[in-house]
């Protein structure tokens, strides 16, 4: 199913050629009610403004942005490999902002997304992969389905997009 998709880093620069189709992503999936750290209302510029910040951090060499595109190469999802950790984590990197756009959805692009994701984790040296979800999502399914281990849950973590208390589950995964 992942056949015509094709998984790639961006550039700083890459990343603020292309953010209105990076700041889409977001936006579709925050006022869809993902639990991505934003709140409602959730604006594309809102978006834009999350995206020119992450492309600063790629620029510092503090995380790698991989995309999925489709044939026609448009983008489809994104996530993050979080890779500027204390002195002693080296081995460890954060894996954050796992967004499928909708209409993008049940096609293997996150799954196509972690696999690019563990493989540059592999690449630059690092063996343990850390994430959280809101727990009870599809995106705690998917992680279970794609090998994460899950450690735990807090309570009472974050808020959802429109407000109400979520806990988070903690998962994990060696590379």
């Amino acid at each position: 199913m992942t056949s015509s998709l094709l998984v790639q880093p961006l550039s700083r620069d890459e990343i603020l050629i292309h953010i209105d189709a990076l700041a889409d992503i977001l936006d579709n999936c925050v006022n869809g009610g993902a639990s991505v750290s934003f709140m409602l209302p959730f604006s594309p510029e809102d978006a834009r403004h999350f995206w020119r910040g992450v492309a600063e951090s790629v620029g510092r060499q503090e995380r790698t942005v991989l995309v999925c595109r489709d044939e026609r190469g448009d983008f489809l999802g994104t996530v993050q490999l979080i890779t500027d950790q204390p002195e002693n984590q080296p081995h460890r990197a954060d894996v954050a902002k796992l967004l499928v756009h909708e209409k993008a959805r049940r096609r293997g692009v996150a799954m196509a997304l972690m696999e690019a994701l563990e493989a540059v984790a592999r690449a630059e040296g690092k063996s343990v992969l850390v994430l959280d979800t809101a727990t009870g999502s599809r995106a705690e399914t998917f992680y279970h389905c794609a090998g994460w281990q899950k450690v735990g849950e807090i309570p009472r973590y974050a808020l959802m997009p429109a407000g109400q208390m979520t806990a988070t589950s903690v998962f994990y995964k060696y590379v």
